[in-house]
């Protein structure tokens, strides 16, 4: 896990895998994104998708557990103001498996509290046929692990 002084720029970090389901991807876009192409089977053959696709939202979100859980040091996180490009550029379809990969692309002590910083990091988000499914950049902000003493 890491704090601010262990993020080196530029060094690619995988952040682990997910398998979506059929069950799932209908699941939360009936919560949240009931469109006919995320809910239903039999319309989504219709589609201009061709057939069921999970919600983009679906896909930012279980990236985003991903990133919780494997790449957030709870005593260093200090959340985010935010994301730039999010993007998605193929869908995810039951059965699927995405792996995400977070790289940092640029870091910044706070210049009004030395006790943190922020790091600007590309997520890339890839299928089982490693073609690009999804990408942003994310602003994290964390705790320093050794603050200046002033």
């Amino acid at each position: 896990m890491q704090y601010f002084e262990d993020v080196v720029i530029g060094q690619p970090r995988d952040i682990g895998s997910h398998t979506f389901t059929e069950a799932a991807i209908i699941r939360f876009a009936e919560q949240f994104d009931p469109q006919p192409f995320h809910i239903d089977p039999e319309a989504a053959k219709d589609s201009n998708f061709g057939g069921l696709i999970a919600s983009g939202w679906h896909t930012a979100a279980t990236v985003m557990r991903l990133i919780v859980d494997s790449a957030i040091e709870v005593e260093a996180s200090l959340g985010s103001p935010g994301f730039d490009n999010l993007l998605w550029k193929q869908p995810v379809r039951p059965g699927d498996t995405i792996r995400a990969r977070l790289t940092c692309v640029e870091k910044t002590p706070s210049k009004s509290r030395p006790d943190i910083g922020s790091g600007r990091f590309l997520i890339e988000v890839f299928n089982q046929r490693d073609e690009l499914i999804m990408s942003m950049t994310s602003i994290g902000l964390m705790r320093l692990r050794h603050p200046p003493q002033g």
